[in-house]
């Protein structure tokens, strides 16, 4: 029986507050308007950012809302003026969307997109409205995407179609971590071959840093982190030399300047703590060194150090989704991992099905835990 321009009703993970365990529900998903795309989700991943907002300190966090910002599905429909995804499309749900048409995109500088940002960060689609209710109320989305969901509707200029060879169990990793890190190295900092390269916090985003920074050719790439229990997969994405900076009683940037002869060509924060952000500026070498932020700190934090870090040739510099235009380079990301040049598997320690999801937040911080992917719907024979 066909549900296309019905409405839905589906299982989903609602946020009602802060603080609080997510909620299996039965939610009613209305059809895509004009420009938008419903999507049968299959898998999501779990991110910290997932955490982070759920723990109220993100600034843009609205509540009841449908989390989720990692996953992969099929198209069930799409509503009118949609032409670059159809039904059955295997498809990747982007947070950073890619227009094509504002100021961001036509720049040719960043991957940052002005199109839905604004209706975005609150937690609506571009035409202020919502497309999920739950019990009589609505409820909000999240990223634009809303992947904790058995159906989610996204904008059309948020979601890209991807190769349907392999699982959309290991492509979904694809829509945050994976790119984030890897893009962070290849893209935004373009790490050159030879070159020396720390990693503070050794995650799913630090170890796909470590691969980006392989993948470009560094000659030292060292991991840093406070959990011993990482070097291991450290050292299987490609790091040289694994630091935690509580076995030493002085700024690990000083540990990380005399072992280098001067400094780090390249650092990278995937912490979100503003102290380590820091000391990864502070690590880089006099004159050339450049530290990339990809950590996002609670709301209200800032960062600080002395100007004349900057001025004697450091750069401080961000990146968001690794730089990648999701809708332009994605494919090119899935045939990398096609062709045995991006590591996704290796990611994932955890599986859960979908009324367990509140148990991968759990494993997620519990730092055994890389990736945890949750089946959310059931393939179709």
């Amino acid at each position: 029986m066909s549900t296309v321009g019905q409405v839905i009703k589906c299982r989903a993970a609602v946020a009602w507050e802060a603080k609080a365990p997510l909620s299996i529900e039965e939610i009613e998903v209305a059809p895509p308007k004009a420009h938008e795309v419903r999507i049968k989700i299959m898998y999501t991943g779990v991110c910290h950012t997932d955490s982070y907002t759920l723990s109220g300190a993100d600034s843009e966090g609205v509540f009841p809302a449908i989390l989720g910002h990692e996953g992969g599905g099929i198209v069930e429909s799409v509503g009118e003026g949609v032409t670059e995804v159809a039904p059955g499309d295997h498809v990747i749900p982007l947070y950073t969307a890619e227009c094509r048409e504002c100021k961001f995109c036509k720049s040719g500088k960043t991957n940052l997109c002005g199109s839905v940002r604004a209706t975005q960060g609150r937690g609506l689609m571009p035409d202020e409205t919502v497309r999920f209710t739950c019990k009589g109320k609505p409820i909000y989305h999240y990223m634009g995407c809303s992947t904790f969901s058995e159906y989610t509707v996204v904008a059309d200029v948020s979601v890209v179609k991807v190769d349907p060879k392999p699982s959309l169990q290991k492509l979904c990793l694809l829509g945050c971590g994976i790119t984030t890190g890897f893009g962070a190295a290849t893209k935004t900092a373009k790490v050159t071959p030879g070159s020396s390269v720390a990693i503070f916090g050794m995650g799913c985003i630090g170890l796909s840093v470590a691969q980006g920074a392989v993948y470009n050719g560094a000659s030292r790439i060292i991991a840093i982190d406070i959990n011993n229990n990482k070097e291991k997969a450290s050292r299987e994405f490609g790091c040289t030399d694994f630091l935690n900076p509580k076995d030493y009683d002085r700024p690990i940037q000083e540990v990380l300047v005399e072992m280098t002869d001067g400094g780090l060509d390249y650092t990278f924060d995937c912490t979100g703590n503003v102290q380590v952000m820091r000391s990864a500026l502070e690590a880089c070498h006099k004159g050339w060194g450049e530290s990339t932020v990809i950590g996002v700190a609670a709301a209200g934090q800032e960062i600080s150090t002395r100007p004349f870090q900057l001025v004697t040739g450091r750069v401080w510099r961000g990146s968001a989704f690794g730089g990648v235009k999701g809708r332009t380079e994605m494919g090119g990301l899935v045939q990398s991992y096609l062709d045995g040049k991006l590591k996704v598997d290796e990611f994932i320690t955890h599986t859960f099905d979908f009324e367990d999801l509140n148990k991968a937040f759990d494993a997620m911080h519990g730092g055994e835990c890389i990736r945890a992917v949750v089946t959310v719907g059931k393939e179709e024979n």
